[in-house]
């Protein structure tokens, strides 16, 4: 049955004073907040999600409310599952109201692919939350429900736009950076039709944030060579020198180094690229791993150090190595061709599922 062919009651105003009494009576319950601070973790998502629901309920109606900011939880739960499919570290869901909901990671993903798996979780299971929502409504035909999951569809169909840090930007990662250039066209096109002048602003910010790490990654620093520097120490036994009368430099000696570099190809440290540094004036020679496949451009000491322990003369030498990474970004996007597809197929297959299911909404009528 439609709504339109029901008596409607009169439209009743929530009061902003009413909605915030609701709220205060579920925190100022001590126990029960106290009871979810203990949960850690869980304690912040479930106080934010007050706070979210606090803060849309002078916007839309409490049972409406409720239910997208559960259903953003279920998307976000995605993300959680997805990222400990792959063994990395993450933050509960956080909550910030007329934004939505956000995890945090403590590991970066170490390749493109692993990060769309991640950001491809969460709009997989907030569709299924939001199909289970609407096959609810349409079953006990209610408006409410229908009206909970056509805002779910449409949600996660606008974080499949391909920008980041929206999910189909990171999904775009290991299908192609093209469609970035997609998401720059069309994110435009979407905040010139957004009816609402906040959600415009809001988009307008994330899609400019967008546009300037593109132009920093591939038009203002696309021929600059980054190099990095590291630095470590070393204790160098140097007896030897005292008694050869040998002239201990000071502190603030500089000088470069000799250096020979490979990269070990089994054992313990395999694929990790190897620096041998060599003073020969005194004998050192120093091991140290770098982090990531590199060419260095130069190995300096920078700092003498004399330490005496009980009968023991020792250098403190401080080795500062400037390096340039090789292709760390390129081979972070090195993703195998069938990897490409599947991901792609996935992303296409649930745009267009998401647009069905909106039209679907439209056809059933019941809101």
């Amino acid at each position: 049955m439609r709504l339109e062919e029901k008596e409607k009651p009169p439209a009743r105003k929530k009061s902003p004073l009413a909605i915030g009494g609701f709220i205060a009576v579920l925190l100022s319950q001590g126990k029960l907040l106290l009871a979810a601070l203990k949960f850690g973790k869980v304690g912040g998502a479930i106080i934010s999600m007050f706070i979210t629901i606090w803060a849309y309920a002078y916007l839309a109606p409490l049972p409406f409310v409720i239910g997208i900011v559960f259903l953003v939880l279920i998307h976000e739960l995605g993300h959680v599952f997805a990222a400990k499919i792959k063994g990395l570290p993450v933050s509960a869901p956080v909550f910030i109201p007329f934004l939505g909901a956000l995890i945090t990671m403590k590991k970066n993903p170490s390749d493109a692919a692993t990060e769309a798996f991640i950001g491809i979780g969460g709009p997989v299971l907030g569709t299924l939350g939001g199909v289970a929502t609407f096959g609810l409504g349409v079953y006990m035909d209610s408006p409410v429900l229908v009206a909970i999951a056509y805002a779910s569809f449409y949600l996660n169909l606008i974080n499949l736009l391909p920008i980041h840090p929206l999910d189909g930007g990171r999904i775009s990662t290991a299908v192609t950076r093209w469609l970035w250039v997609l998401g720059l066209i069309g994110g435009l096109v979407f905040i010139f039709y957004l009816k609402n002048y906040i959600n415009q602003v809001i988009f307008l910010v994330i899609w400019a944030m967008f546009a300037w790490d593109l132009y920093k990654k591939y038009v203002k620093f696309r021929n600059r060579e980054e190099i990095v520097s590291v630095s470590t120490r070393f204790e160098f036994a140097a007896n030897h020198l005292l008694e050869q009368g040998y002239m201990i430099p000071g502190e603030s000696h500089t000088r470069e180094l000799d250096y020979t570099t490979y990269s070990e190809i089994q054992g313990a440290g395999e694929g990790r690229q190897v620096i041998i540094m060599h003073w020969q004036g005194i004998g050192f020679e120093g091991h140290a791993y770098l982090p990531q496949q590199s060419t260095i451009k130069k190995v300096q000491l920078v700092k003498v150090e004399r330490v005496q322990k009980e009968t023991s003369f020792f250098l403190g030498l401080q080795v500062q190595v400037d390096f340039s990474p090789l292709g760390v970004q390129e081979r972070y996007y090195d993703v195998p061709t069938s990897t490409r597809w599947k991901f792609g197929i996935a992303y296409l297959t649930l745009v267009l599922f998401l647009l069905y299911m909106i039209r679907l909404v439209h056809q059933v009528g019941i809101i």
